[in-house]
């Protein structure tokens, strides 16, 4: 099997394990907060950070990876700018409507294609800015009702917004520059997020739920659920890295929408939460869309690859003829000091999802 053979099928892999865990995941979670009651969604998003550090210190313990410190200070600004990006979502669905608060999501795939387009000079063609655009118009259809705007509910939304963006960027990019595993960098940022939560998560819990997330009555019931989101929340986390390594920040929205669909699906089949026509048709134009850019996204890939492979060739003949060509001439070595140049690689993930 090639090495892009083998490529492609951690990406699907990644993928997959990644839809899976976040779909279960919302369904217990769903099942904790509206049938159960416990609302306390950010700290128990620091619980979630501390089972997976705990779950990623027995798997270093038996050697299944290895760890490998890089940058402390890159390492705690991305942990913490984490965990205030989630603490920011979090209050952004709190004083804003549920549409608002679904848009907000929506304006994350546009914002990180701006911010690498800016900063990082990635190209997108036309092709796949339309097929996002079909995306976010189905996702839009199919959960955004209310637009109830407040001028501190938009702050918070914009501010979520961009350091969603920065922290998914800095995902992708981190482990390109020190040469990082997606393990071994959410081993490392796992405990800067959990201590960001668990120092802002009960105060801000009280302030939108107007309870203390200590004085709850933990039922036996209620802790079964909150230990099975902890450890589906160890595939959740490891599967966000690997899919953000593996591909991009927007691909990985992209695949964030497809799980939003899901939900919605599933809430009716299983939940029998409320289902119309609009659902139906939004859910409908957003697949076309995650299907159109999956296409695109392969064909502009081959396309980027024959290029380079094309590009190499003339590099390749003329390092094969110039031996020959100074051995006829009585010399041994390459003439001109030419020397055979190894491929070089587009690192723009967008175009291999």
């Amino acid at each position: 099997m090639s090495e892009n053979q083998k490529f492609q099928l951690g990406t699907i892999g990644a993928l997959s394990l990644s839809v899976v865990s976040s779909v279960s995941i919302v369904i217990c979670n769903k099942a904790l907060i509206s049938t159960l009651g416990f609302t306390f969604a950010t700290t128990l998003t620091s619980w979630h950070l501390l089972v997976t550090f705990c779950s990623l210190h027995v798997a270093l313990w038996m050697k299944l990876f290895e760890h490998k410190p890089f940058d402390a200070r890159a390492v705690m600004g991305f942990g913490i700018l984490n965990g205030i990006s989630i603490g920011l979502l979090n209050l952004s669905l709190g004083f804003n409507s549920v549409g608002f608060y679904q848009m907000t999501k929506l304006a994350i795939i546009p914002c990180t294609v701006l911010l690498e387009t800016l900063f990082f000079r990635k190209k997108f063609s036309r092709n796949i800015q339309l097929t996002l655009a079909i995306l976010l118009l189905g996702v839009g259809i199919a959960t955004v009702t209310d637009l109830q705007l407040n001028l501190l509910g938009s702050i918070l939304s914009l501010l979520a917004v961009v350091t969603t963006c920065i922290a998914q960027i800095m995902t992708n990019t981190i482990q390109k520059k020190f040469k990082v595993s997606s393990t071994q960098l959410l081993y490392q940022s796992c405990p800067y997020q959990a201590i960001t939560l668990f120092i802002i998560g009960p105060f801000l819990d009280g302030l939108l739920t107007n309870q203390n997330v200590f004085a709850f009555k933990y039922t036996p019931q209620v802790l079964f659920f909150i230990v099975l989101s902890c450890l589906i929340s160890v595939s959740v986390n490891f599967s966000t890295f690997l899919v953000i390594g593996k591909t991009s920040p927007v691909t990985y929205q992209v695949l964030g929408h497809l799980k939003t669909c899901l939900v919605l699906a599933f809430g009716y089949v299983l939940l029998h939460d409320p289902f119309s026509w609009r659902n139906i048709l939004g859910i409908l134009i957003a697949v076309v869309g995650m299907v159109v850019y999956s296409y695109y996204c392969t064909v502009e890939s081959q396309q980027q690859k024959a290029s380079e492979v094309s590009a190499q060739m003339p590099q390749v003949k003329e390092s094969e003829s110039d031996p020959l060509i100074s051995v006829e001439n009585g010399s041994g070595m390459l003439s001109d000091g030419v020397v055979p140049k190894a491929p070089v690689w587009n690192s723009n993930k967008d175009l291999h999802a």
